[in-house]
């Protein structure tokens, strides 16, 4: 059976939930997983979905180091980059907004920027979630540990069923699809 890993990004520990930085941890938690099991220094939930099967994983290395635990299930499953989802917060769209991604540069996102270092490819499939960009006079690392609003995480939810989709479009090979339906 084919199989995929769709990872989450963001940081563990009490200090970081519902964080706009913990956005990719936030997604992957609505995405019908179950009881996580710890391996690959990571959270990990594994499911057969469309005749594949797919991991999710949210590693517990912290943001700048998450492409350790990618690399480390990559290998071990002999994963081809193809098959790999990587989501995350982006700062540079509104709140609630999706893009899809088949490859691209980090953007300035440390997470990602260490996972394309790690597997020494940018050919990694993404799907970014807006947070918002930071307001005038905050600096850039207090607005993504900073928490959402009520009103944001109404706008979240939307995110993550629209991101849910995609997730299930990219398992069955039909990433143009999905990113004529969110871009």
């Amino acid at each position: 059976m084919e199989r995929f890993l769709v990872v989450g990004l963001g940081n563990h520990g009490k200090e970081y939930e519902d964080t706009r930085h913990n956005t990719g941890f936030m997604c992957i938690d609505r995405l019908d997983t179950g009881e996580f099991s710890h391996e690959y220094d990571s959270l990990l939930f594994t499911k057969d979905c469309f005749g594949k099967r797919v991991t999710f994983m949210k590693p517990q290395t912290y943001m700048n180091s998450s492409g350790i635990s990618v690399l480390e299930f990559v290998n071990f499953y002999h994963l081809p980059i193809e098959n790999i989802v990587v989501i995350f917060d982006d700062i540079s769209l509104p709140i609630g907004k999706i893009r899809i991604r088949a490859k691209g540069s980090c953007g300035g996102h440390n997470g990602i920027r260490n996972i394309i270092e790690m597997l020494r490819t940018d050919k990694i499939k993404r799907i970014k979630i807006g947070v918002g960009e930071n307001p005038e006079n905050w600096d850039l690392d207090d607005w993504v540990l900073s928490k959402f609003s009520s009103d944001d995480l109404k706008k979240l939810d939307i995110a993550f069923e629209n991101a849910k989709k995609s997730v299930e479009l990219i398992i069955q090979n039909k990433i143009l699809e999905s990113m004529n339906l969110f871009n």
